[in-house]
């Protein structure tokens, strides 16, 4: 198995063993509970302080928890899968999901201030909350090249599609 153990034996034998314990209403309820964390994920790309990650990571154990389907589909996932793994496996981020995070969340938050804030004390507050969210993300751990190289090796072994494996990573090095 290789140090990267989101595909391997072991996750898959711990996969089954939860899976056949969450039955009826509650693997029912943690579907739901996925699609809504989902959903949510969704709407904090275009949110500024709505977290994203957090609730992906949140859909992603919901569903390891209820339907293998799902748990494969989101992990797989052309978009979210890269974020969940890389995130689930080294609890950090690439450079270019950082600068990106940064910089939706400053044009956002300057359209805020020169257009919707009307009085001088929320257009602080707003600029406060914004530099504060800066602060975290800049304080969340970025991946290494040594991590990316191994990231990549892995893709290929388990013939991840492309995107997962190069264009993604190539920007955060």
């Amino acid at each position: 198995m290789s140090s990267l153990g989101w595909k391997g034996s072991a996750e898959r034998s711990i996969f089954a063993m939860r899976h056949q314990e969450e039955t009826g209403l509650k693997k029912y309820l943690l579907t739901v509970l996925g699609f809504l964390s989902l959903l949510t994920g969704i709407i904090g790309i275009f949110v500024p302080l709505l977290p994203t990650t957090v609730f992906l990571l949140l859909a992603a154990a919901c569903f390891f928890r209820s339907s293998p389907r799902l748990y494969r589909w989101i992990t797989g996932h052309r978009i979210f899968g890269s974020y969940i793994r890389i995130y689930r496996e080294y609890h950090a981020v690439t450079r270019a999901t950082k600068v990106a995070g940064v910089v939706s969340l400053w044009l956002l938050m300057a359209f805020s201030i020169l257009f919707v804030a009307s009085t001088w004390w929320l257009r602080l507050v707003l600029v406060a909350v914004a530099i504060g969210v800066t602060i975290q993300i800049a304080l969340i751990r970025t991946l290494t090249a040594e991590q990316l190289r191994e990231i990549r090796e892995h893709d290929a072994r388990e013939g991840m599609p492309e995107d997962l494996s190069n264009s993604k990573l190539d920007s955060a090095e």
